[in-house]
């Protein structure tokens, strides 16, 4: 915690930032903070799930199925909710904005593992300062996910294998995306078993490494060669971990499909709420349209646009910077996921709150500027994201 602290602060200053300014601009539009955090759209999906339970029937009517709506958070919210007082609503809020500040830890033991201390810092502090970085203060999964995301991950770049599948498992119970996050354990685990098996047979074998300690040095990173695959771990663990980490995700989809009484019950609720896997064609069709076509765009949708198309750059630069392998599979698998879908186009951004390891080489060109640069970024990041955020909750008319 103490080596954490720094970027934990940051991270909360930011996002304090944002709520004040969402606060100031709801009380002039004679709004409450709290029902704009706590109860707006998916919010309302998850609390309906919380109290009633899933639907048992597919009607076949457009965005009305709420299957397609992963169960770990409205569980924990109501089992939260059964113990202390207070509304679910509020349980719900509390809940994100508890698992925000988990995955800014998160985050920050990724960068912190890879980078360094300093880069860790600047990474969550710059995951807190997103486009659409309000969605992380709000009844929404993005947090919960994030941290069970950032958590796993750090966990397979240290060797702890049942760690790593089992917060896997969790991420996968949490959003449809989870699927990128077993991908990456079953990916790395595959590498980490034929990494050992084509090893020197004379080399030294390979020994669990101790965990670091809060108050070790900064370290050069993991960087070179794109991952180290001596990262602790006997082969069983290995294993144990990558059939742990899919688990999730699947039980989910066969438990719809148990419900619907058909093997593709998940993939026919995806379909009411029209998502289905085009390979990016309705994207580039959006961001044809936002960008080329409509003379008076909507702020949200260029924003969105801008934000998608700078994910892929950035992406490019992770894979040119050898970026570790864990983080470059689960990237990659998600931004396959967001912009191969055919759904709606506008909460695409928010989609991508997760694909934190897309802010790394923003976080090392930071740390390497001087004092000024830094505070230009940071801070012009800092007021963008509060000022978009009140916006997208306050001005743009439909969900982030």
């Amino acid at each position: 915690m103490r080596r954490a602290g720094p970027a934990l602060l940051g991270y909360a200053a930011v996002r304090l930032l944002g709520i004040v300014v969402l606060a100031r601009w709801a009380h002039a539009k004679g709004h409450g903070l709290w029902p704009q955090l706590a109860h707006q759209w998916d919010s309302r999906w998850y609390l309906g799930i919380a109290d009633h339970g899933y639907d048992r029937a597919l009607t076949g009517a457009r965005d009305s199925c709420d299957l397609a709506f992963f169960p770990l958070y409205p569980v924990l919210v109501k089992a939260v909710a059964g113990v202390t007082p207070g509304s679910r609503a509020t349980i719900g809020l509390l809940l994100s904005l508890a698992a925000s500040v988990v995955a800014a830890w998160g985050i920050f033991a990724v960068g912190d593992r890879v980078h360094g201390r300093r880069v860790g810092i600047l990474l969550a502090v710059l995951w807190g300062a997103t486009p659409v970085a309000l969605v992380q203060s709000m009844g929404y999964t993005e947090s919960l996910f994030t941290a069970l995301t950032a958590w796993s991950l750090w966990a397979v770049l240290t060797g702890r294998w049942i760690w790593a599948g089992s917060l896997s498992l969790l991420a996968g119970l949490t959003r449809p995306t989870g699927v990128a996050v077993a991908a990456a354990v079953l990916v790395s685990a595959a590498a980490a078993l034929w990494a050992r098996r084509h090893a020197d047979p004379g080399a030294a074998p390979d020994r669990p490494r101790a965990p670091d300690r809060p108050g070790a040095p900064d370290r050069p990173g993991v960087r070179p060669g794109g991952w180290p695959y001596d990262t602790g771990g006997t082969r069983l663990r290995i294993v144990l971990g990558a059939a742990l980490a899919p688990l999730g995700w699947l039980g989910y989809l066969a438990w719809v499909g148990h419900r619907l009484g058909r093997w593709d019950g998940y993939f026919a609720v995806q379909k009411t709420w029209t998502n289905e896997l085009d390979w990016g064609i309705r994207t580039l069709r959006d961001m044809r349209s936002n960008l080329v076509y409509q003379s008076r765009p909507e702020l949200f949708l260029v924003v969105v646009s801008v934000t998608l198309m700078a994910a892929v750059v950035l992406y490019a630069v992770c894979v040119a910077d050898r970026q570790p392998l864990p983080l470059l599979v689960f990237t990659g698998v998600l931004l396959l996921i967001v912009l191969g879908s055919g759904g709606v186009y506008f909460p695409r951004a928010r989609f991508l709150l997760p694909a934190f390891p897309l802010l790394l080489p923003i976080a090392v060109a930071v740390a390497g500027a001087t004092r000024r640069t830094k505070v230009l970024v940071l801070g012009g990041a800092a007021l963008s994201s509060a000022y978009f955020g009140a916006y997208m909750v306050l001005v743009w008319p439909s969900a982030p």
